[in-house]
């Protein structure tokens, strides 16, 4: 499969390609990254035919929307795909640190959870201004649910149900000022409980369905069987599938630590990447629409380029399931399931 291949979301008339740019790290995240280095992620990507590019206002405290803006806007706009966030506004504030959410020398707007009807449109003009892009393609509530919010994501709920939050991303979508929304989040279960209360179209779901985790695979199996779009994000789950040793944004377990062991076992074994294999699992899902894959520069996006590309043989998914390592019934690539 090229990176280039499209696919469109079930519900509305927007395609994206099977592998995105994800620009947190437009935004400085865990280290300085020269806008040169951006810029050579972008149009690595542009040149192997990626069109969709993800972005936030909590990227770097702006400055990953003000980059990527700069870069998309230099071609047509039919062109590309673009999804970005609400769900924090971006407050002027001089006390920003140089070091602020592992975002190295941040904006000095500090983010403030609103999740409220005039929050949404609020924080949705402010990235229309910073991008130079009147209709985002898809907008996502970013990071509601309580691995954010802890004791407070009742409060933080409720600014989306009671405070008319979810009816501010109807409004948007229903005057056609994006075409698609959702929400863009670390657990699935919160998507799931969105599903019950608002009529979304794609979900942002970062780890929870991958190589390495398929806990979620029911939940999975009810979007597609919706036709509720997933993009898939944290497809390394924090890294642990690219080489690092953290999962979850934290050390890894021990249990997790063996999986991962098992899992290079199989791919020594086959002769398969284990980051072409972490790429490619979780877009076999027929709820999966695209993979949106982190870079920081030129080099890296290629790297994760080829391994997307890589063919893997029909034996290492069988050898997979065979040792256990795949839920049963999880589809794999090549698979009609």
């Amino acid at each position: 499969m090229k990176v280039s291949e499209k696919r469109k979301l079930p519900r509305r008339d927007v395609d994206v390609t099977v592998m995105g740019l994800g620009c947190a790290q437009m935004g400085n995240l865990y280290r300085l990254t020269p806008y040169e280095e951006s810029k050579g992620a972008f149009d690595t990507a542009w040149q192997h035919g990626m069109r969709y590019f993800d972005t936030a206002p909590f990227y770097g405290y702006t400055r990953s929307e003000r980059r990527l803006g700069t870069m998309v806007t230099e071609h047509e706009r039919e062109d590309y795909t673009l999804s970005t966030k609400v769900g924090r506004l971006m407050v002027p504030d001089e006390t920003v640190g140089p070091e602020e959410d592992a975002y190295i020398a941040p904006l000095p707007f500090r983010p403030v959870y609103d999740y409220s009807h005039d929050g949404i449109l609020r924080s949705f003009e402010a990235s229309q201004q910073r991008l130079g892009v009147l209709k985002p393609d898809i907008l996502y509530i970013h990071d509601i649910g309580p691995f954010t919010h802890g004791d407070k994501h009742q409060h933080y709920w409720q600014q989306l149900t009671t405070g008319g939050g979810f009816k501010a991303l109807a409004k948007l979508r229903d005057e056609g000022s994006t075409g698609a929304v959702g929400l863009g989040v670390n657990e699935w279960e919160i998507v799931r409980d969105a599903m019950e209360v608002f009529d979304i179209d794609v979900a942002m779901l970062a780890g929870r369905y991958t190589l390495l985790e398929q806990q979620s695979l029911s939940f999975m199996n009810s979007c597609a069987e919706q036709g509720v779009a997933i993009v898939v994000a944290g497809a390394f789950n924090s890294g642990i599938l690219a080489g690092n040793r953290k999962f979850n944004y934290a050390d890894a377990p021990a249990e997790i630590l063996a999986k991962v062991d098992a899992l290079h076992d199989v791919c020594g074994q086959l002769g398969v990447s284990l980051q072409a294999a972490a790429l490619q699992f979780p877009l076999a899902h027929p709820a999966s629409v695209t993979v949106v894959s982190g870079a920081r520069n030129a080099a890296q996006l290629s790297s994760n380029i080829a391994w997307f590309e890589q063919e893997i043989p029909s034996e290492f998914w069988a050898e997979l399931h065979k040792r256990g390592l795949i839920a049963e019934g999880a589809p794999v690539p090549g698979s009609k399931g």
